[in-house]
């Protein structure tokens, strides 16, 4: 039996948001992934393949298919602009990460910037953490697991 199936054609691409370029040695979900985003569809894509997104360590060289957790994301995603724009950071405060390798990827001091960044936009949340109306509805319903 011949199925008449209609599958319009489309395509798309299979890269690790890492693979993007920017300031931080590594791409993140920033302006970066949003201007991909942009070329993928002006190129008539479909589709883009993540790879998984997970929390990656130095112990197994920062492969995204050896994680301690099958649930969480991984904080080298976090784009430091977005912080910025939602009021956490300014980035005229913090120094200039170092420059990146041209040949490959030194996930190190991307985790030293990027800590150093998220203890900065930590502590600036919490000045403000009971301003933002769903963050507390989100600690007050799920209570039962967050510490």
């Amino acid at each position: 039996m011949i199925l008449d199936m209609k599958i319009e054609r489309s395509s798309g691409i299979l890269m690790h948001i890492t693979s993007l370029p920017g300031p931080y040695g590594i791409g993140d979900l920033g302006h970066e992934a949003y201007e991909f985003l942009d070329f993928l569809k002006d190129s008539g894509h479909s589709y883009w393949q993540l790879l998984p997104l997970n929390p990656t360590d130095h112990i197994y060289n920062h492969s995204p298919y050896s994680t301690h957790s099958a649930f969480a994301g991984n904080p080298l995603l976090i784009s430091p602009e977005l912080l910025e724009k939602d009021g956490y950071l300014d980035l005229k405060e913090i120094p200039s990460p170092k420059k990146a390798s041209a040949v490959k990827v030194l996930f190190e001091p991307v985790e030293e910037y990027k800590e150093a960044v998220f203890d900065i936009a930590w502590k600036n949340f919490r000045k403000k953490k009971n301003a933002d109306p769903e963050f507390v509805e989100f600690t007050e319903s799920h209570a039962h697991w967050l510490d």
